[in-house]
């Protein structure tokens, strides 16, 4: 190894924390949270707000989030915050050295909360710098890494980094659904009462929320809706569906390529479109019922994460201010004719709903639930479960 190399690959003074790319890439930092390493795909979240929920949303299995505001951790953690048991992001990445949290619903310091649960946090990174590189060339692979003790292993880390396969063709679904069935009656989050407890009507329209990474909140605003829900794995079967004699069925967001989770998801789907049960989507539950009906889905350049993200209707022009995290999507070029984009989104056009002309169904890209308008889209839920009273 030449002299210059060597060089390159000892850590500066006070580095504890390393991002290690798939080109080979050394981005150094200061380690916190849970020391180890872990491979994902690196992307980046433009929130300013909402970072424990992010961390804990299932959609973000196998990727390393870069948080390009600067702030993040500065109003500590919580045990309301977040969209489902355990962080599902691998670690984050920030600009600035993690503070004291200064909010009074604070119950742990963000430290304490990525240590506890086994994620790694590097700061001292130029965000945008980063998030420029991301932008331009596309989310790579990379590792990050913590060592207090500011000892690593560069070589095997460059090395895991370079072999880790990436998303495409990635089934997530399996790892970060539910493998058991359960019943779902809580509602909104209020201050100074918390969450509604069993506040569905036992006589509530009955949906079957299949689980493909699935955040809570998306079963609080179906219960708000005036819902009653069961969830169901990832891997249900139509007939596993049909036996909870559903009024209508959601199809949630998760994480991983669509077409990989297709495979098992859609031919179950099919069946119930053919039954005409009433279907309402949300991210990866977007895609699925686009390749149901016959679209395509593609990997995209670098992705739609963060919370200000607008969203125009195609039926009245109006625009929505959505929250979004997706790596993939439906090619509107390639919908049906039975299939009608209903929003598109005004960063780069792409498809982000659909309305099935013939069918009760429909979905969108983003995440209505994640309240970035703060209420622009909750109006999807209501319109679902008014589709299901019709039906019943």
């Amino acid at each position: 190894m030449a002299e210059t190399d060597h060089a390159r690959l000892t850590p500066p003074e006070g580095a504890t924390g390393v991002l290690v790319l798939g080109d080979g890439t050394l981005i150094w930092g200061r380690g916190f949270g849970a020391e180890g390493d872990a491979v994902g795909e690196v992307c980046f979240n433009t929130a300013m707000t909402g970072y424990q929920e992010v961390m804990t949303d299932p959609s973000y299995a196998g990727q390393i989030i870069t948080f390009t505001f600067p702030h993040i951790g500065n109003v500590g953690t919580n045990a309301e915050d977040v969209e489902a048991t355990n962080p599902h992001a691998l670690g984050m990445i920030v600009r600035e050295d993690v503070t004291d949290p200064a909010n009074f619903r604070n119950t742990q310091h963000l430290d304490g909360w990525l240590k506890a649960n086994g994620r790694i946090g590097i700061s001292g990174v130029d965000t945008r710098a980063l998030t420029r590189a991301i932008r331009v060339g596309g989310a790579p692979n990379g590792v990050i890494a913590h060592a207090a003790n500011g000892q690593f292993d560069i070589e095997a880390l460059q090395a895991k980094a370079r072999e880790w396969p990436g998303l495409e063709g990635m089934d997530l679904a399996k790892e970060v659904s539910a493998t058991q069935t359960y019943k779902w009656n809580d509602g909104l989050w209020t201050l100074g009462e918390g969450y509604a407890v069993d506040a569905a009507a036992p006589d509530a329209p009955h949906v079957v929320a299949i689980d493909y990474g699935l955040k809570r909140n998306i079963l609080r605003n179906l219960v708000a809706a005036g819902a009653r829900v069961t969830v169901v794995p990832a891997t249900a079967s139509f007939d596993d569906v049909m036996a909870h004699q559903p009024d209508g069925v959601f199809l949630s967001n998760g994480p991983g390529d669509p077409a990989a989770t297709g495979i098992y998801a859609v031919p179950v789907i099919q069946k119930l479109l053919e039954v005409g049960k009433p279907i309402f989507g949300i991210c990866l539950g977007h895609q699925m019922l686009g390749l149901a009906v016959g679209a395509k889905t593609f990997k995209m350049h670098q992705g739609h994460r963060g919370a200000n993200h607008p969203v125009k209707r195609t039926s009245d022009g109006k625009v929505e201010i959505t929250s979004m995290n997706h790596g993939f999507a439906v090619d509107a070029d390639s919908l049906p004719a039975n299939a009608e984009a209903t929003h598109v989104s005004l960063f780069d056009g792409s498809l982000a709903g659909l309305r099935l002309t013939d069918k009760p169904a429909f979905s969108v890209q983003y995440h209505p639930e994640a309240s970035p308008g703060p209420q622009d889209s909750h109006y999807l839920f209501e319109q679902f479960v008014a589709d299901l009273r019709k039906s019943a």
